[in-house]
C-alpha cells in the first residue's frame, strides 16, 4: 500500500491514479467520499455547519466509489456525479462537512474495509487523501506527502477548473487553495499533516512524469512491487 497525502493543487489524483497504474495496484480517492457526502448535504437542503445533521445524514446517504485507476466509479445513489462532486460549492462546503467527527468515522471505517479487500484481492492499493498516512493505515509502509508552493498550485487548480468548464482565476484558485489549508490543518479531528515517517516531494518544479518516476522508485526500494504487475521503472 501506498498512503498519498497532501493538500489541494499538488497533482495529488493524477499522480495517485498514474502510480496505481504504473504498479499494477487499486485506487481509492478517499476526497471523492467527502465530496460525495457534501454533496448529498447540499442536494439535501442541510446547513453543512450542522454538525448534528450533516452526521444524521451521512448515516442514510448510499454511495459508491470504485477502485479502478483507469475508470473509477463515483455515484451517489445510483447516479454518477463525478463531474458534480467537483463543482465550487461542493468544494467550499467540503472543509466544514469533512470536520464532523462521525463523518470522519464512517468513511475511515469504510476505508479501511475497501483497503483490506482490494490489497487481498488484487495485491496493492494506493490511496490519496489528507489523513491517510496518520489516521486511515498508519502502517502504511510507503507514505508520501505531496506539496507544492501556493502560487503554483494556484495555477493548476485555475487550470484544471478552466479544462472542467468552470469559470476560475488564479487569484480566486489562490483564495480557494489556502482557505482549504486553513481549514483542513486546523480541524480537530484528523487534520491535515505529514505522518512523522512520509517522504515528503515538492511537485513545484516537477512534472507529472517525474513525480511518478520518483515515487515508483520509491515503492520498489520498499519492496512494494511483488504481487502488483508493476511496470518495469527507467
Amino acid at each position: 500500500m501506498v498512503a498519498l497525502d497532501g493538500p489541494s493543487g499538488t497533482g495529488k489524483t493524477t499522480v495517485a491514479r498514474k502510480l496505481a497504474q504504473r504498479l499494477g495496484a487499486g485506487y481509492l480517492d478517499t476526497g471523492a467520499m467527502y465530496r460525495m457526502v457534501t454533496l448529498a448535504v447540499l442536494r439535501a437542503g442541510v446547513d453543512p455547519a450542522d454538525a448534528n445533521a450533516v452526521a444524521a445524514l451521512a448515516d442514510r446517504t448510499e454511495f459508491t466509489i470504485g477502485t479502478s485507476p483507469d475508470r473509477p466509479e463515483i455515484r451517489l445513489a445510483g447516479a454518477d456525479v463525478a463531474a458534480d462532486i467537483r463543482g465550487p460549492e461542493v468544494t467550499k462546503a467540503v472543509s466544514p462537512v469533512s470536520a464532523v467527527p462521525h463523518v470522519r468515522e464512517l468513511l475511515v471505517a469504510r476505508q479501511r474495509q475497501i483497503i483490506d479487500d482490494v490489497v487481498a484481492h488484487r495485491g496493492g492499493i494506493v490511496v490519496e487523501g489528507r489523513d491517510i498516512g496518520t489516521v486511515v493505515a498508519p502502517d502504511s509502509p510507503l507514505k508520501v506527502f505531496l506539496t507544492a508552493s501556493a502560487d503554483v498550485r494556484a495555477s493548476r487548480r485555475s487550470t484544471q477548473d478552466t479544462a472542467a468548464g468552470r469559470q476560475s482565476s488564479v487569484a480566486d484558485a489562490r483564495a480557494s487553495v489556502e482557505r482549504r489549508d486553513h481549514l483542513d490543518s486546523t480541524r480537530a479531528a484528523s487534520p491535515l499533516r505529514a505522518a512523522e515517517d512520509a517522504v515528503p516531494v515538492d511537485t513545484s518544479e516537477l512534472s507529472i512524469d517525474q513525480v511518478i518516476v520518483a515515487l515508483s522508485e520509491l515503492a520498489s526500494h520498499r519492496g512494494l512491487l511483488a504481487g502488483c504487475n508493476a511496470e518495469v521503472v527507467r
